[in-house]
């Protein structure tokens, strides 16, 4: 019984020691508490790596295919770049308009070939996606999947297709300005709209005889030509009106009555006329080519003013 009794003590002893020494070794030299290191932060799946460090193929009426990322905005290359060597020549402003698609990592491609996808190192230190060696960027101007803004932007910007080329016309060879409509405006009577529904344009510093075009560099950004590739489709126009006019890039904008089209980036929706009358030089566009005029039940006079300041001098 005794040596029981002691056997017992000398554990609670034992014990009482143990958690002293290692009180002791926590503590710091001051004897203060010691500090517990809380486990290192993981990082949520959107920030780990930016949003496009994925590449995806959306299919589109006006384009065809075309890359997205992560969030199903757009993706872009520039005319001012070169592939090989992968090099961005966008920077300081140009950022702004046109943000970079960066990465961490292995991007996750789904309908591009893996092979094309790879990276550059920007002068920060950031990792820019590349497709066939052509830098990748959104625009600012997209705010949502779908949007396509950014198109032919100066004549350098251009939707990047999943083999790293300029986005084309889809195969049934219309893009979003390949088919001419004509629909009724409580304000302009009947006026020319394209696929989408979208208001066409006229400006009165081109020419129609010859068809020319003389809205470029920073005018494109408000007025994005209408592009045509292969055969118009039309509805309520005639015919022996459209034609088209080859852009300095090599690509064809729709004429009518020998007029060059083009769509207001302002007019978000179908029915939208908010280029009417813009600086007193764009107009929108009747079924014969010439300038839509305000009806006689309109109240208010035309919708754009002359005002929308901020164009280029367009």
């Amino acid at each position: 019984m005794q040596t029981r009794r002691v056997r017992t003590m000398i554990l609670a002893v034992s014990a009482v020691s143990t958690v002293l020494f290692a009180g002791a070794c926590g503590s710091g030299v001051d004897g203060a508490a010691p500090q517990v290191q809380p486990p290192a932060p993981q990082r949520s799946s959107t920030s780990e790596v930016p949003a496009a460090a994925a590449l995806n193929v959306s299919s589109t009426a006006q384009l065809g295919n075309i890359v997205t990322d992560a969030n199903g905005k757009t993706l872009y290359r520039f005319d001012k770049d070169t592939a090989k060597p992968s090099k961005s020549n966008c920077a300081d402003k140009c950022l702004e308009a046109w943000p970079p698609a960066l990465v961490e990592g292995q991007p996750t491609v789904q309908g591009v070939d893996q092979a094309l996808v790879g990276s550059l190192k920007r002068a920060d230190g950031t990792e820019q996606l590349t497709l066939a060696g052509w830098p990748l960027y959104t625009f600012a101007k997209d705010t949502g999947p779908g949007e396509m803004k950014g198109q032919n932007v100066q004549g350098t910007w251009f939707v990047a297709a999943p083999d790293g080329k300029k986005a084309k016309a889809a195969a049934g060879g219309q893009n979003a300005a390949a088919t001419l409509n004509v629909v009724a405006s409580s304000d302009l009577g009947n006026i020319v709209t394209d696929v989408n529904g979208l208001t066409l344009y006229r400006f009165d510093k081109d020419t129609a005889k010859p068809s020319k075009s003389n809205c470029a560099a920073k005018c494109l950004e408000a007025w994005p030509p209408a592009l045509v590739t292969g055969s118009v489709r039309v509805q309520g126009v005639d015919e022996a009106l459209v034609g088209s006019v080859k852009r300095p890039d090599g690509s064809e904008q729709l004429t009518l009555g020998g007029w060059p089209l083009y769509r207001f980036a302002q007019d978000t929706k179908a029915g939208d006329t908010k280029g009417q009358a813009v600086q007193g030089t764009w107009f929108v566009a009747a079924p014969d080519g010439k300038k839509a005029k305000t009806t006689a039940s309109a109240s208010g006079g035309t919708q754009g003013g002359g005002g929308a300041g901020g164009y280029g001098g367009y």
